[in-house]
């Protein structure tokens, strides 16, 4: 089963004097592209949160985000009492004010908050990691249902270049025919007389270059392995590519050869279904 690569997750973490919010969300990318915003206080620990996020989701552009929002008394800042009085006195020196007007000009002076690095509590950082490993559950199961929509719609595609392999098949008799009429009437109208003999071993080395058997047979055989390959538990992106680029090898070949205008329709049906297949492999995982 394939799963796409767009997805979000979202987790809470309630604590005494904190809520905190875990948001991930993913779209596609050759690789695993993840961008994380941590407050200051856990930036010990962004590896560890990396480490946790990359061994879930292998490939993607990934954003994670950590917000702290403090609902209690707790703060790592605290005024400075003996900066605030420094301040004070300078100004006195200057301008002979209320002690009221000159605490209100001391405060907004550098250096007169103090931040503390509070140390990381050990167990609220096993809640944070909870709370990461359960936005990742939450995201996963946002990938497969997307990837469930992208199998159909996967399947549907490749199911429809069938339908069309089909019909080139029928025609190609009638394709076969026609060229060799084609060719007949125009030694005809040459008014020549022409070696049955040699004409028949040419006009045979004429249609073995407008044969499409083998391509006809490879393309079935790709489009069996695309839909094994969707269905089997090593799918992935990156191989379904692979195959649809040799999909397409086949059917621009048998559209160069075809020489036969409703060949050329159903070969022009077939690149715009296996467009929309390639568009759709981008964002598979």
């Amino acid at each position: 089963m394939i799963q796409s690569m767009t997805g979000f997750g979202k987790s809470l973490l309630q604590l005494p004097s904190k809520k905190i919010t875990v948001e991930i969300k993913s779209l596609n990318s050759k690789s695993l592209d993840l961008n994380a915003r941590i407050p200051g206080q856990y930036r010990e620990k962004e590896l560890q949160l990396r480490t946790l996020i990359a061994n879930s989701l292998t490939r993607g552009k990934v954003d994670f985000s950590l917000h702290v929002e403090v609902t209690g008394e707790e703060t790592t800042a605290a005024i400075n009492p003996a900066v605030v009085k420094n301040y004070i006195r300078q100004l006195k020196e200057i301008v002979d004010g209320d002690e009221t007007e000159l605490l209100k000009m001391a405060v907004r002076m550098p250096d007169v908050l103090k931040t503390e690095r509070a140390e990381i509590d050990e167990t609220e950082f096993e809640g944070i990691e909870e709370a990461v490993s359960e936005a990742l559950i939450e995201i996963n199961k946002f990938r497969t249902d997307e990837g469930l929509a992208l199998e159909k719609d996967l399947e549907f595609r490749v199911t429809s270049i069938e339908r069309l392999l089909e019909a080139i098949i029928a025609m190609d008799p009638d394709r076969i025919e026609g060229v060799r009429e084609r060719l007949k009437k125009g030694v005809a109208d040459l008014r020549e007389n022409v070696d049955e003999n040699r004409f028949e071993q040419e006009l045979v080395f004429y249609i073995e270059k407008f044969d499409i058997t083998e391509e006809k047979v490879r393309l079935d055989n790709h489009l069996s392995y695309f839909k094994e390959t969707l269905n089997s538990e090593d799918s992935n992106g990156k191989k379904l590519a692979f195959i649809s680029q040799e999909m397409g090898r086949e059917i621009n070949t048998i559209g160069s050869k075809s020489n036969y205008a409703p060949m050329q329709q159903l070969v022009v049906q077939m690149k715009d279904e296996l467009e929309k297949i390639k568009e759709q492999l981008l964002n598979v995982l």
